[in-house]
C-alpha cells in the first residue's frame, strides 16, 4: 500500500504574510546547547563508570522510560505539539514536565524546533541541517551541538493558550534547572551513583537515542507514505518500537501528524498508544485524533488547532 499527501499549512510558521527561505543559513555551534550536552556526558560516562551500582542503573532505566514514554512521547509530542488528545490540564502539565527531563529543550524550544523542521522539511527544498542529509557523523555534530541561522526563516506564532501559559513560560525559561530538584531526590535516595545514571546516564541516553532516531528515520526504512511536494520523507524503522515507545513510526507521522497513534497499522507496535488506553480506561484522556488508513485522512475530536488536519489521498 502506498498513499500521496497533500501539502498542509503549518499556521504557527509564516514570514511577514510570505513563505520564508529553509534552505539559505548556516550551521553555527550553540555554546549555551553544546556546555549542557557536555556536562551531561560526563556526569552521565565518568561519573556514572565511577559510581555503578546495580540500584543505579535499574533507576536509569525506570526514569529514562517514564520521561521518554509519559513526557517526550506522549505529553511533549502527541499532546503539547500535536494535541492529537485531550486530558485534565494538570495531567498535561506533570506530562510535559517529564518532557522538559529528558533534557532537549523547553516546551516552547520543543514545539519551535518541531514546527521549524516539519514546515523546512514539507517544502520542495530545505537546508541538509533539517533534512538529515549528511554523514552521520557530521549530522550528530550538527544535531547535538550546533544551531542553525536560516537567513530567512519563518515567524512562529504561538496560539495565545501556550503563549500566556504562566507555567509553560516558567519551563521554558527554567528547562535546566528543572533537573536539581530530581538531583536532590536521587542523592538523598541513592547518593551520587544515583544523581550520575538517574540524570546524566539518562539525560545523555536520551539526547544521543534522539538523534539517532531522528537521522535513521529520515534515512532508512520502510515507507507506506508519500508527501506530494515535500523535500524529506520520514522512514518507519521498526526494530525500534519498544525503545521509541512507537515513535520509530515516523512515515507515518509524516502522513498522519495529528494522529494520537502512531502504529497505524496492523503488527506496528506503539507502547505510547498502550498508555494512552490505560489513561482512556481511567478518564484521563479522550478525544483522541487517529489516522483512517481506508480513508486517507485524521478523524475524531474536533479540530482544535485550524490548520493542522491533514488529508491523504490514495494512489
Amino acid at each position: 500500500m502506498t498513499a500521496k499527501l497533500n501539502q498542509h499549512h503549518n499556521p504557527r510558521a509564516d514570514f511577514q504574510g510570505q513563505p520564508g527561505d529553509p534552505q539559505r543559513g548556516r550551521v553555527r555551534i550553540d555554546p549555551v546547547k553544546a556546555l549542557w550536552v557536555t556536562m551531561m556526558l560526563t556526569l552521565g560516562t565518568v561519573g556514572a563508570a565511577l559510581t555503578i551500582t546495580p540500584s543505579a542503573v535499574i533507576l536509569f532505566v525506570v526514569f529514562a522510560g517514564l520521561t521518554l514514554c509519559l513526557g517526550h512521547s506522549l505529553g511533549m509530542h502527541r499532546r503539547f505539539i500535536h494535541g492529537s488528545f485531550q486530558c485534565p490540564k494538570w495531567l498535561e502539565y506533570v506530562l510535559v514536565h517529564l518532557g522538559v527531563l529528558v533534557g532537549l529543550a523547553g516546551p516552547h524550544g520543543m514545539l519551535s524546533t518541531h514546527d521549524i523542521r516539519d514546515w523546512a522539511q514539507r517544502q520542495d527544498r530545505c537546508h541538509d541541517y533539517f533534512a538529515h542529509r549528511q554523514p552521520w557523523w557530521r549530522d550528530f555534530f550538527w544535531q547535538v551541538f550546533c544551531r542553525i541561522d536560516l537567513d530567512r526563516p519563518p515567524e512562529l506564532r504561538l496560539e495565545a493558550e501556550i503563549a500566556r501559559d504562566r507555567v509553560y513560560r516558567w519551563m521554558e525559561h527554567t528547562w535546566m534547572a528543572q533537573q536539581l530538584p530530581w538531583a536532590l531526590v536521587l542523592w538523598l535516595g541513592g547518593g551520587w551513583a544515583w544523581v550520575c545514571w538517574g540524570i546524566g546516564t539518562r539525560v545523555s541516553v536520551s539526547i544521543l537515542g534522539h538523534w539517532l532516531i531522528g537521522y535513521l528515520a529520515h534515512n532508512r526504512g520502510h515507507q507506506d507514505w508519500r508527501v506530494e511536494g515535500a523535500s524529506v520523507q520520514g522512514h518507519n524503522v521498526a526494530f525500534t518500537a519498544l525503545l521509541t515507545m512507537g515513535e520509530c513510526w515516523h512515515n507515518n507521522h509524516h502522513g498522519f501528524p495529528r494522529s494520537a497513534r502512531l502504529g497505524v497499522l496492523p503488527g506496528q507496535w506503539d507502547p505510547g498508544w498502550w498508555v494512552l488506553l490505560l489513561f482512556q480506561r481511567l478518564g484521563l484522556a479522550w478525544g483522541f485524533l487517529l489516522a483512517d488508513v481506508s480513508s486517507g485522512r485524521v478523524v475524531g475530536a474536533t479540530e482544535h488547532r485550524a490548520g493542522r488536519q491533514n488529508r491523504a489521498v490514495l494512489s
